[in-house]
Parts: C-alpha cells; structure tokens; sequence
C-alpha cells in the first residue's frame, strides 16, 4: 500500500483517479445549472416550476446528497494531492517543476507546465464560488434549514458584471487544466497506446471546450436576467 504513495505510478493513479471525480463532478453540477438557460427560453426563468428549480430538487435527494460529497471529496483530494507533489518536487529538484507524466502526447503544452498554478486559481475561485451558492442551498438543507431561491442566488451573484468576468476567468482556468488533466488521466489508467492518446487529447480538447462554454452560458444567461436584458 505504501507504495501507492511513493512509487511514481502510484502517485499518478491518485491523482488520475482523484481527476476523473472532478470530470464526473463537473458534468453533473453543469447538467443541472444549464437546465437554468433553458427556463429562460421555456419562460419558467424564476418559476418554481421551471427546470433548474427541479434539478436543485434532485440534488437533495438522499441519494444525491449522499454522493455529491463524495465527488467533491474526489476533488479535494486532488487539489491537496497535487499539491503535495508540487512541494515534493520543489525540495527534491531544487525548484518548480511539475510532476512528470510519462505520454507520447504534448506533455510540453502551456497547460501541462502550468497545471498546478491553474489549479490555484480554480480552488481560488472555488472558494468563492462555494460561499455563494453551496453554503446557501446543500449546506443549509444538510443543516436542516430551507435553501435558498437558486434562481435570486444566480441573479445576486452575476448581477454585476466584475462577478461575471472573474468566473470567465475561471471558467478558462478550468479549461487549460482539463485540457491536459483529461487525457493524462485516462492515459495513467491503461489507455496509453498510439491511437487512444491521440484520441484521447481530441476528446479532453472537446470535453473541457463543452465544459466552458456551457458554464460561461450559464452565468452570461443569468447575467442578462439579473439586469433585466432578458426575461
């Protein structure tokens, strides 16, 4: 067991398995927040019978409540655990440098260098994100007391356009470290031939593009309708 700890391949399969909970997580919590675009086609933007007000239902389910945790425990360990690397190879090779993943794909890419400071900036804005919308809908509802209305949340928080700008900025963020994260995490897994890496790092391009515009849709939408553009 210690040497899934210590062994290099062992460091990568954490942080590949760590990696594909924030991609199942980031599906699933996209899925839900575009259900809020299309109530404003639907013109159920606001009701308590439109989409995104039925997706937030579900998500407190039991069920649901019981496995969001877990994925974002997924992710929270990756995030410590990239970080602990990050500090490892700092002291073992005298400065910064990323932890290395073997890959007949462009391991030399912008994001592949830098994937721990966009990490930062991800668990940065996180964190921020968090104190809008999660401490005021599944920690309320975990704690007994009624969330708050998801769609006056989505308003209050992207009312004003610098709120807008810096989740784009994150949204970016997230896009450059999916960008390298998605295939070198299936590649560590075992898909490391000639023809799945090439397919793989098409795909990962395709998945974090989708991943972005359908987050920078969301909050522009809610954007347009917390100022009365739309609606």
């Amino acid at each position: 067991m210690a040497n899934i700890f210590t062994s290099s391949i062992g460091k990568k399969l954490i942080m590949s398995i760590s990696g594909l909970f924030l991609i199942i997580f980031l599906l699933l919590h996209l899925t839900i927040n575009l259900f809020s675009v299309i109530d404003s086609f639907n013109g159920t933007y606001g009701s308590a019978d439109g989409l995104f007000q039925a997706g937030c239902d579900f998500m407190a389910l039991p069920i649901v409540t019981v496995m969001v945790p877990v994925l974002a425990l997924g992710f929270i360990i990756h995030i410590i655990y990239a970080g602990y690397l990050t500090m490892c190879n700092i002291q073992s090779r005298g400065g910064y440098k990323r932890y290395e993943v073997a890959s007949k794909a462009k391991t030399e890419s912008w994001a592949s260098k830098n994937m721990f400071a966009l990490g930062i900036i991800v668990l940065g804005i996180l964190a921020f994100h968090l104190t809008h919308f999660w401490a005021d809908m599944q920690l309320k509802e975990f704690m007994g007391s009624e969330a708050e209305n998801p769609y006056l949340l989505l308003n209050m928080t992207f009312g004003q356009w610098w709120v807008l700008v810096i989740y784009i900025i994150w949204f970016g963020a997230l896009w450059f470290h999916l960008t390298h994260g998605f295939w070198s995490a299936f590649q560590t897994i075992g898909w490391s031939n000639d023809i799945w890496v090439k397919r793989l790092n098409v795909i990962g391009y395709i998945f974090a593009t989708l991943i972005f515009l359908g987050f920078v849709a969301v909050a522009v939408n809610a954007f347009l309708q917390a100022n009365g553009i739309i609606g």
